[in-house]
């Protein structure tokens, strides 16, 4: 079984990327359990922050490595938080502060206005200086309800009202989600990739 290091420091990422992976035939190691520092996220797109995430571990750790980034969209506020999304409230990763900005910025805004995507791009890097990185993009479409709803999932789930679904991202059976997500979309793309390649 290859190993591979997954370039994330992030525990509800490294949660959802465990079930997912769990019969990909990786051994998938969390890149903090390798020594391996988060990077600065300077890129202007998602691809560009999951190459730049996957390049630091693969270097740092001579392993393939795995990142994912990824974020919310939503169309009212031209694409915001997007690229931002964990930090969108000034602080990285306080879920509560961001989507109390989130609902903020909403405020008023009927329907259709509330129109939102999760989403993922993974890249998958051989080794460090790998030319033909394999990329892979999933996105979920939804909206962004009034008020959170749930307690399962992380980050904006809570806020989240898939398409054709009654519950939000928050309220969906772990299953449920990884086949509809965002995350699972890319990592069915990628499997497919590498079953081409």
């Amino acid at each position: 079984m290859q190993r591979i290091v997954l370039a994330s420091g992030n525990a509800g990422k490294l949660k959802e990327f465990g079930s997912l992976l769990a019969d990909s035939g990786f051994e998938v190691v969390p890149q903090g359990t390798l020594g391996v520092s988060d990077i600065e996220e300077t890129g202007l797109s998602f691809v560009e922050n999951a190459l730049l995430k996957a390049r630091h571990a693969a270097r740092t750790t001579g392993l393939p490595a795995l990142a994912d980034d990824s974020g919310l969209c939503v169309t009212h506020l031209g694409g915001a938080p997007g690229l931002y999304s964990a930090r969108y409230a000034g602080h990285h990763g306080d879920n509560a502060a961001n989507n109390a900005k989130l609902l903020q910025a909403l405020d008023g805004v009927p329907g259709d206005g509330r129109r939102a995507f999760f989403i993922c791009v993974l890249a998958l890097l051989r080794h460090a200086d790998d030319p033909a990185p394999l990329i892979a993009e999933g996105r979920w479409h939804g909206r962004i309800l009034d008020a959170p709803r749930g307690v399962q999932g992380f980050g904006y789930d809570p806020l989240f009202l898939p398409d054709g679904q009654s519950s939000s991202a928050a309220e969906l059976d772990a299953a449920v989600k990884n086949r509809l997500s965002h995350r699972g979309q890319a990592l069915a793309r990628l499997k497919q990739a590498l079953a081409d390649n």
